[in-house]
């Protein structure tokens, strides 16, 4: 791809079949998915070139949707393919305005701390029993971009 040529002017080149003016979530993700299987098979594009692109399109309209967020009234609406709902924030229990709370999660901390040691070296508790090794769960791996 040449350098003349963004991921946005390939999208606005891109034709969409849509039922009206404003595509529908589903039409907007078989459309996407279509746009760039295309531009991938071609072979003539920077991979993370146009991921940088996207992500930087993608910022963009998260900071376009937070401000119109801010001056939409906070009612419900119904209007051009889109559903609002309006939710109260409800109450948050303080649980640590309770002594007996605060104590159990203290200790609980305390032996998450214990469990932690425990997988890299023999540990005891205070009552002088030995600290099990507990099992692990991996977490899912990912790449991490920022710009």
């Amino acid at each position: 791809m040449g350098a003349s040529k963004g991921l946005f002017e390939l999208m606005g080149m891109q034709e969409i079949e849509v039922s009206n003016f404003l595509p529908t979530k589903k039409e907007i993700q078989v459309s996407s998915k279509s746009f760039i299987t295309e531009i991938l098979d071609k072979g003539e594009s920077d991979k993370i070139e146009l991921l940088a692109q996207a992500k930087r399109l993608g910022e963009a309209l998260e900071v376009v949707t937070t401000e119109l967020m801010k001056v939409i009234p906070q009612e419900n609406f119904e209007a051009y393919g889109l559903k609002g709902t309006y939710r109260s924030g409800g109450e948050t229990i303080n649980y640590t305005d309770d002594e007996i709370y605060c104590e159990l999660k203290r200790c609980l901390d305390e032996r998450a701390e214990q469990l932690k040691m425990a997988l890299k070296q023999d540990t005891f508790d205070a009552y002088g029993n030995q600290v099990p090794r507990v099992s692990t769960t991996p977490r899912k791996s990912s790449l991490a971009i920022t710009f």
